[in-house]
């Protein structure tokens, strides 16, 4: 049907003033809810005036290092075994003196405790006799030697029977026999001083008990005034905690990128933001059945003593990475059994875009496909935008 010209200026004119059709909604919803957008639009637009704008956090694409072959593990403090003491009585007695508290440092030497024991006496005495049967077997070696050069140069002149040669040859060769045991006797008797930390001359009735090494005071199980008949039962705990170990449980999938002497960085709930770089020194041979784990040792320094046994925390170990865009964990969405992550387009507007995760570092995605270095994301707030599924 043909149309006047003053017909189709009129039509164009009205067009202009009403502006595009769009369903009308109430002030309020539209201030506060994306545009509608069709089901298969990547776009979602925004009114400039929506307060979702300012719940929205944008950061760009960055590119980082991240590790391709990364264990990430849960992770626990533990006392290394050889820097641990259990102290034991060496005989048994009654506790005279208690010289440390829980959480006293102590030296290798220093004394912990002093024991009354009828013992401490009695080896005192045994070797002090020993010192008097070394001297007394020396002197009948010394009294023998002389017998039997005497009778041998007699022997030489004809002036004694053969039967006196051999009575001193006995003689002397039982008195270098008498000082070989006695002086046996004195060393076991001077090591078993030195096993009940006495020495000749130390008073005659106490023992004093040392520290076997240098650490902590963790644990006291013992009062003066005590006696106490079990010397396999220990009285007190010292641990050297100027180093740690790190125990963690690696899955069985994973252990292959670990080996023996590598570094892991650990991570603790104690200290948020910090890693500590441990050594690994020791991988299980068997595998826990029920969580199909490994037990993976690190030795972790602690100088300044603020690790703590049974603290809580992580491990991460990697050995190769590469460089990738990557963006915080934060701005990965799921949607439709993939990830996407909304790439802003202009004020108000974002794209639907699909990405594929190439690596994980911590807090960090790598993204393989999907994001250049340089645009930018929602990496806070994507939830508000995306429609529930």
């Amino acid at each position: 049907m043909a149309v006047s010209a003053r017909g189709w200026w009129i039509a164009m004119w009205l067009i202009g003033s009403l502006g595009p059709c769009r369903p009308r909604t109430p002030q309020r919803e539209a201030a506060s809810a994306p545009a509608a957008v069709p089901s298969n639009s990547p776009q979602i637009e925004l009114p400039a005036d929506s307060p979702m704008l300012s719940s929205l956090k944008i950061g760009g694409v960055t590119a980082r290092e991240l590790s391709t072959d990364e264990v990430v593990s849960p992770a626990q403090l533990e006392i290394d075994p050889g820097r641990l003491s259990h102290v034991l009585l060496p005989v048994t007695g009654r506790v005279r003196e208690v010289d440390v508290r829980v959480g006293d440092r102590v030296a290798a030497g220093d004394v912990l405790l002093v024991l009354d024991s009828p013992e401490a006496d009695a080896a005192i005495a045994h070797y002090e006799q020993s010192e008097a049967d070394v001297l007394a077997a020396r002197a009948g070696l010394v009294k023998a030697t002389a017998d039997r050069e005497r009778v041998h140069g007699l022997f030489a002149h004809d002036a004694v029977a053969r039967k006196e040669v051999d009575n001193v040859d006995a003689a002397h060769a039982e008195a270098r026999a008498a000082v070989v045991r006695s002086e046996a006797d004195r060393k076991q008797a001077r090591r078993h001083l030195g096993l009940l930390g006495l020495v000749a001359g130390d008073r005659r009735d106490t023992i004093s008990v040392r520290a076997p090494i240098a650490g902590k005071v963790l644990e006291l199980h013992v009062a003066p005034g005590e006696f106490h008949s079990d010397t396999a039962q220990p009285l007190m705990t010292i641990a050297d905690l100027s180093a740690v170990l790190v125990t963690a449980d690696v899955p069985e999938n994973l252990i292959r990128f670990v080996a023996l002497g590598e570094s892991m960085q650990t991570e603790l709930a104690a200290y948020p933001g910090e890693t500590f770089a441990a050594r690994v020194v020791r991988i299980a041979d068997t595998v826990e059945p029920k969580t199909r784990t490994i037990k993976v040792q690190a030795a972790l320094p602690n100088p300044d003593g603020r690790l703590r046994p049974e603290m809580f925390g992580r491990v991460r170990h990697s050995r190769a990475t590469t460089s990738m865009p990557a963006v915080p964990q934060s701005a990965v969405l799921h949607r439709d059994g993939g990830d996407v992550v909304l790439v802003e387009r202009g004020p108000g507007r974002f794209e639907v875009r699909a990405v594929r995760i190439g690596a994980r570092s911590g807090e960090w995605l790598g993204l393989a496909e999907g994001a250049k270095v340089g645009e930018r994301v929602v990496v806070d707030g994507g939830l508000l935008l995306l429609p529930s599924e």
